[in-house]
């Protein structure tokens, strides 16, 4: 019983356990038959390398440090600027409606929720042509539709226009929040992802809460087209940085060890005896013998990647994947993590423009400042607090790393953001002054969500490694169906129950759904088996 995860008995191997250090360790052959020698380690020779990268200088696992960086970067800009176009014209949804003379809960039905709603259904499509064609002309295809749609949302003339320009902002936005995470797990390997990850929602909640500030006070002071024709600027540089600086990750591996994904402790994907052919065959074979792609290979749009799975097959694996307990159990917790700032996001102008409070459009702008403050001081201690902690426990296990080492981290979200929406209705209720429903529960609540979101999205990639891009298509989706959901009643359902009671029950929703974590945890060994001996998702993931 691993440190109180209940132990499974039914496989030789459990996919997603593997040795990350060695430290400790008293089995020093892994597997018989295969020296321990053969496995691949990080620059220090103390932490295992979780994917075994291949032999060849294309494998992205393989890239040099630099790139792997500044592809992190370019997730950084680019989940920003997608999740600022969203909530973009938020804070000004009070006067935009009376200006286009719709009602307020009209305005945010078709302003955010048929944007919410197309990227739920961009979320899958984009995955499944993602997952045919490779990453890149997924990214390089919406990103420049962002920038279309943006200059076309600035010249509208009606309600309707700007419902369909927001309607294709949104399907272009899917693939930087479902398509990322597994090309931070095509790049990264374990022990580095929980800082990358946190980058990547660092970059969706920064732009989120930045994007609040800079919009109310441009729109205050010029007009909302100039708010938009500013973020079609920011996706043009976006494009450019997509273009020279996102090759493409998606890489069929081969002649790699499999040491986390297998029911076996390490798998070739051949017999031993054939496997000790062809190390000593491997000078002639091996894929290390591939010359580097140049610079000018990497701009192309498409590398040539391909999978044969048929697209319709393709297009039901997100809906197969679900059935997965570790990708159900996420699902709840994704949706409920992300939705409820939905929320807040499009209720800020109408519990701020009105009495008490009666703040401008700027000023409902700024709101936002002290959630995206919260959200990079949680940035800067989740590479200490997810990768540590995991690495940590690693260690306490002998060397053995259990993906549900992530899910501790899950703590914090329970005591930061169910705290802070308690804390968010009553002061609101109260009408206490303006510095603690925006700098303390705000900020309570985001610096909750960036570490419960990134200790999600890394327990999902560690134990769907392979299937990464599918479970995140499926959570997206569901996640985005919910949100739209709340567009629907936001905004009456605090005008009839109140804000208070409104948070009350979104922190008790909350609290109730975060406490699923400890069966999690303590199943999560099993689930995993389970999922793997029943061969759940073979019939639809698997070509043959």
């Amino acid at each position: 019983m691993p440190l109180g995860i209940l132990d499974d008995t039914k496989l030789e191997h459990v996919p997603g356990t593997a040795p990350l250090s060695e430290l400790g360790r008293t089995d020093l052959e892994v597997a018989p038959g295969i020296d321990q020698g053969l496995l691949k380690h990080d620059a220090t020779g103390q932490i295992v390398l979780i994917p075994q990268p291949s032999d060849s200088p294309n494998d992205p696992y393989n890239w040099p440090r630099w790139k792997k960086e500044l592809f992190t970067v370019v997730i950084a800009y680019g989940c920003g600027c997608v999740g600022a176009v969203g909530p973009l014209l938020t804070p000004a949804f009070v006067p935009l409606a009376a200006q286009f003379g719709v009602p307020l809960q009209r305005f945010t039905l078709g302003c955010n929720g048929a944007c919410i709603v197309a990227i739920a259904a961009g979320s899958l499509l984009c995955n499944t042509l993602a997952v045919k064609v490779g990453k890149r002309p997924i990214y390089l295809l919406t990103t420049l539709g962002l920038a279309i749609s943006c200059f076309w949302a600035a010249e509208v003339k009606s309600f309707g226009s700007l419902a369909a320009a927001r309607t294709i902002q949104g399907f272009c936005m899917a693939p930087f929040e479902a398509l990322i995470p597994a090309s931070v797990a095509d790049i990264w390997h374990v022990h580095e992802r929980g800082f990358r990850m946190a980058i990547f929602n660092l970059g969706v909640l920064g732009g989120i809460n930045l994007a609040g500030p800079i919009a109310g006070s441009v729109i205050q002071t010029g007009s909302y087209r100039i708010a938009m024709h500013g973020m079609g600027g920011a996706f043009v540089l976006m494009l450019l940085l997509v273009v020279f600086l996102m090759p493409e990750s998606a890489f069929s591996r081969h002649d790699a060890l499999n040491i986390d994904t297998s029911d076996k402790t390490v798998d070739t994907g051949i017999s031993e005896k054939q496997f000790a052919e062809h190390i000593e065959d491997r000078p002639a074979a091996s894929e290390s013998s591939a010359p580097r792609k140049t610079f000018m290979q990497d701009l192309l749009p498409w590398s040539g990647y391909w999978d044969h799975v048929s697209f319709w097959r393709t297009l039901l694996r997100p809906f197969v994947l679900i059935l997965s307990p570790i990708v159900m159990w996420a699902t709840l917790l994704f949706t409920i993590c992300i939705s409820w700032l939905v929320l807040i996001s499009i209720t800020l102008s109408q519990i701020f423009s009105a009495p008490p409070y009666n703040f401008s459009v700027s000023a409902v702008g700024a709101t936002n400042v002290s959630s995206f403050v919260a959200s990079v001081l949680a940035t800067l201690v989740a590479g200490t607090v997810i990768d540590g902690v995991a690495k940590y426990m690693a260690k306490r296990n002998n060397g053995i790393f259990e993906p549900e080492f992530r899910l501790p981290v899950m703590a914090t979200y329970l005591i930061f953001t169910a705290t802070g929406f308690f804390a968010w209705g009553q002061s609101l209720y109260k009408r206490e002054p303006w510095p603690i429903p925006v700098i303390v529960c705000m900020g309570l609540i985001n610096f909750g969500v960036q570490l419960g979101t990134t200790s999600v999205v890394t327990y999902v990639t560690d134990c769907h490694r392979e299937q990464s891009a599918e479970a995140f298509a499926i959570m997206n989706f569901i996640k985005n169906m919910f949100a739209f959901g709340l567009t629907f009643y936001a905004n009456d359902w605090i005008v009839v129950q109140g804000v208070r009671n409104c948070f009350y029950v979104i922190g008790g929703t909350t609290v109730a759904v975060t406490l699923t974590t400890i069966p999690m945890y303590i199943f999560g060994k099993k689930a995993r088996s389970w999922v793997f001996r029943y061969r759940v998702l073979d019939r639809v993931l698997k070509t043959k």
